[in-house]
């Protein structure tokens, strides 16, 4: 298990490509995102999802969201989206809006869940977004165990997963936040999963048939 302090910018690149080759060898690596701190792995590497869930405490057959550093690399991983959906992704990312679309077929992994779809996001942080586009996609969950608060610092997500994980990236704390704002991309219209950080009302200003969850789900 490493530590890397990313405050300084010397130690920040160390960091990263440390982070990647770690991820590149199927390994764990913890490193902040725009909400919280965050576990993650190669989300190609078969062993590196097996240590993910396993890491977690988590279901095997429980989907994995996945994280990327630009549209264009997530793009390669979904279908043709609508004009309403590709807007939401053009004009709120990155930042704290993860879509559920659906994925390519010819995509050689195993998330669990539903394997017709896909749950992306791009985080708006400057050492995620780095580390994602060296690695490129990755599968990345709050680095908690089940039932535990999800951790705004290094140290607390230490403090959950110990040496399960093969680095650890600290750029300070997270920033209190409310969790992603969730919208489902693989109806037309869109239709909103989970209220969050980003407001509703600001994403119907580029999809304004964006549906409300039902009340029934509330």
């Amino acid at each position: 298990m490493r530590y890397v302090d990313c405050s300084d910018e010397e130690e920040r690149g160390r960091g990263v490509d440390l982070a990647a080759a770690a991820a590149r060898r199927h390994q764990l690596v913890v490193f902040p995102t725009d909400t919280v701190y965050g576990v993650g792995c190669d989300a190609f590497s078969a062993v590196g999802v097996e240590r993910l869930n396993e890491a977690k405490g988590r279901v095997a057959d429980a989907g994995l969201p996945v994280m990327v550093g630009s549209i264009r690399a997530a793009k390669a991983l979904i279908q043709a989206l609508p004009p309403a959906a590709e807007a939401l992704i053009e004009g709120f990312w990155p930042g704290p809006m993860t879509v559920v679309c659906n994925a390519q077929s010819t995509l050689h992994w195993d998330l669990g869940g539903d394997p017709r779809h896909v749950t992306l996001r791009m985080p708006l942080h400057p050492l995620a977004l780095r580390l994602l586009r060296e690695v490129g996609p990755m599968a990345v969950v709050g680095a908690n165990r089940p039932g535990r608060p999800v951790p705004r610092t290094c140290s607390a997500a230490e403090d959950e997963l110990s040496d399960s994980v093969s680095l650890y990236l600290d750029a300070g704390p997270c920033e209190p936040a409310d969790p992603s704002t969730v919208v489902d991309l693989t109806v037309s219209p869109p239709r909103l999963l989970r209220e969050g950080s980003t407001p509703v009302a600001l994403l119907q200003t580029v999809a304004p048939d964006l549906e409300p969850i039902p009340e029934t789900d509330i």
